[in-house]
């Protein structure tokens, strides 16, 4: 029997493509169809690179020419794989509007000032003339609303558009956003790690933050589902790891940076601060004693050739300020003020630079005379 082209085109229209909707045909598959006598050659290109896809269509081209056109026939199929150039492992995140750089707060390890550091980055900031919000994602044991003494405040509904969406709490220039402001002080927060993405979404993308050139988040200690879900929902400009010198704390800092330096994360790291790097007593002011080692978090970051963003010693009223809920880089003229501008300053200078690295479509520069000025210093 002498088969014919249209024949053969006819009978694959009847094979549909999976995920497309489409027949082979219709959705340009079929790139080539010869016969000759009772023999058929198909060549045909298809996305999915894995050998079970491959010997499936391999099988219903041949069943259906065989089916509908002529038992005997020889049929050969050649299958090109054209799959996607683009990482489908890699992890993205949509932007928000209005907001030119997220930057990811983050620590291996609970309890070496990571919340703390967020609070003073946040009014460091804010003094340089930057708008800066705050997004608490340490959905277990939310402090931010503690450390910026709005506990006890809820967020405002406002219409957006025709949508209702959620006001951020404001104090000392800073928006806020906190799962601690949806819970009671006593109650645990007691959530799979679904429902907390979820809870998570809602306030990143339900909320009305407004122009910011500085979203910080505030992540939970260790590596794990909230961060991955942070960094899916958001497009992370770079990630901050904060650690104390000893050798626990910096093991797991170590593993914070891996964790951003996955090629399915690929978020930059913009550098490493040491916290609780040294101890000076009230009483003798020229005094350092290095409780928890000396610089460990400065030589992790020449290891992992990251920069170092800056040292914040281990004073009393570091934690008091936290406590009664006003950052102590809210002080003015003090050395923990500027300590904290100095490691604020090494943040923007970090941010411009990574940003400069990228294509303008990608990532909005820093254009405002504030982060001029706040670099320069």
């Amino acid at each position: 029997m002498k088969l014919n082209k249209q024949d053969i085109l006819k009978a694959l229209e009847t094979i549909t493509v999976a995920g497309e909707g489409k027949n082979m045909v219709e959705s340009g598959a079929v790139t080539n169809v010869i016969t000759f006598g009772d023999e058929v050659i198909v060549d045909i290109t298809i996305t999915n690179p894995t050998l079970q896809a491959k010997k499936r269509t391999e099988v219903d081209i041949m069943k259906t020419i065989h089916d509908i056109v002529f038992e005997k026939a020889k049929v050969t199929v050649n299958i090109k794989v054209d799959a996607p150039t683009s990482s489908t492992n890699e992890i993205k995140g949509n932007p928000i509007p209005g907001i030119q750089n997220i930057i990811a707060v983050a620590s291996g390890k609970g309890g070496v000032g990571k919340s703390t550091v967020t609070a003073n980055l946040a009014v460091t900031l804010a003094k340089m003339g930057f708008k800066v919000g705050v997004l608490d994602a340490d959905i277990y044991g939310p402090s931010i609303p503690i450390m910026f003494d709005v506990e006890t405040e809820r967020p405002l509904a406002v219409t957006i558009d025709g949508k209702s969406k959620m006001k951020p709490v404001e104090n000392y220039g800073i928006k806020i956003l906190s799962i601690g402001f949806f819970t009671q002080p006593d109650q645990a927060v007691v959530w799979r790690g679904p429902m907390a993405a979820k809870a998570l979404n809602q306030m990143i993308f339900d909320a009305h933050w407004g122009e910011l050139d500085f979203l910080l988040i505030d992540l939970p200690p260790g590596t794990g589902d909230i961060h991955l879900s942070i960094m899916q929902s958001l497009p992370i400009t770079g990630a901050v790891i904060v650690s104390t010198p000893q050798n626990v704390a910096l093991a797991d800092a170590k593993k914070g940076v891996a964790m951003f330096q996955q090629e399915s994360i690929n978020v930059p790291v913009l550098g490493i601060i040491e916290n609780m790097a040294f101890f000076t007593p009230e009483e003798l002011p020229d005094n350092k004693y290095y409780i928890f080692g000396k610089e460990g978090a400065k030589n992790l970051a020449t290891d992992l050739n990251v920069p170092f963003l800056g040292e914040i010693p281990l004073v009393q009223s570091i934690r008091e300020a936290g406590d009664i809920g006003r950052p102590v880089a809210l002080q003015t003229t003090t050395p923990l003020e500027q300590a904290f501008e100095k490691l604020t300053q090494n943040v923007v200078q970090e941010v411009v630079k990574r940003n400069d690295d990228l294509p303008p479509t990608e990532v909005i520069k820093i254009t405002t005379m504030a982060g001029c000025s706040a670099v320069k210093k």
